[in-house]
């Protein structure tokens, strides 16, 4: 073999090998081993047929919320629609109530503010927490360090008890319930949106466009936020279950929306927890406990299969 033919062998070889090496550092930024094939990341980026069963749900219980005066079902306060705390049948599929009332259309009709509490106090920390987390982490300096006390102040303050002070010191309407909520949704989405923010700001297409002239204004909303949205909107649903949670937790303490009218998941749950209805009539709170149960399950489960699809990692604040 000629001394051209071995170097052209040999540096055949060293190439093969950089490639190699190339490939293995790649798949491991990516987090996957050298034994993953494309078919397995194919596998991984796949929603699956829970998240679609869950979205399916959701849908249906949205549907349910906001078309409920419309739908073939009882008046939810009707008092005396049957015997009182009756077990499930066909006229009553969830039974009725202490008053005699239809727990299925009130559970239904307890969809509305408890889906409409969760939706309004995440866009509301999404907004605020999400807008004020970029401009900290934009400008940095002072304003940065002002932001980062407000957003330290309401994490070191309890919520159920900062919940509580506004709950009972405003009128319990929707919008004061849901502003609540909001606000204790305004520091972990701010430290999310800050930490995302101080990632790229220092990407070369930032650089690029500082270098290029643009002002800052359209560097936030054309360079910053689309990407900062991704993972802050791959959280919305967890938080949203964390919100229709909170409300059921304010209406066990007798601080959620106020009115007999104002029917939700958890004052139905309240209204089943006596001794007597735990008894002989469980139906009367398990059932909407059921139903809230299968919708936190389906917001949480969507949520977290929404956050491996598009990778969100935590990322340090």
């Amino acid at each position: 073999m000629s001394a051209a033919t071995r170097a052209s062998r040999q540096g055949k070889e060293s190439r093969q090998r950089l490639l190699r090496r190339f490939r293995i550092v790649r798949l491991v930024r990516r987090g996957r081993t050298p034994e993953d094939s494309p078919d397995d990341a194919a596998v991984r980026r796949r929603l699956g047929v829970g998240f679609w069963l869950a979205i399916v749900w959701l849908v249906a219980i949205a549907f349910v919320a906001l078309f409920a005066p419309m739908l073939p079902i009882a008046d939810p306060t009707e008092v005396a629609f049957g015997g009182p705390r009756e077990s499930p049948s066909l006229d009553a599929w969830f039974g009725t109530d202490a008053l005699g009332r239809d727990v299925f259309s009130r559970t239904m009709y307890g969809a509305r503010i408890s889906l409409a509490v969760g939706g309004f106090a995440i866009v509301f920390g999404m907004v605020v927490g999400g807008a004020l987390g970029i401009l900290a982490g934009y400008y940095r300096g002072r304003l940065d360090q002002a932001v980062g006390f407000v957003f330290f102040v309401l994490l070191s303050f309890p919520a159920l008890v900062l919940a509580i002070l506004i709950t009972a010191t405003l009128e319990r309407s929707l919008l004061v319930v849901s502003l609540t909520i909001g606000i204790l949704a305004v520091a972990p989405v701010g430290l999310l949106a800050r930490a995302s923010t101080l990632v790229y700001a220092e990407r070369e297409f930032v650089a690029a466009a500082r270098v290029l002239g643009a002002k800052h204004g359209r560097i936030i909303v054309r360079e910053l936020l689309p990407n900062v949205v991704i993972p802050m909107g791959a959280l919305t649903l967890l938080g949203m279950a964390v919100a229709v949670v909170a409300e059921g937790s304010l209406a066990f303490l007798g601080l959620s929306v106020a009115g007999d009218d104002a029917i939700s998941w958890g004052k139905m749950i309240v209204d089943g927890a006596g001794l007597r209805d735990l008894q002989n009539a469980t139906h009367v709170a398990m059932l909407p406990v059921a139903v809230m149960f299968v919708t936190v399950l389906a917001l949480n489960f969507a949520g977290d299969r929404i956050r491996q699809y598009f990778d969100v990692k935590e990322l340090p604040f």
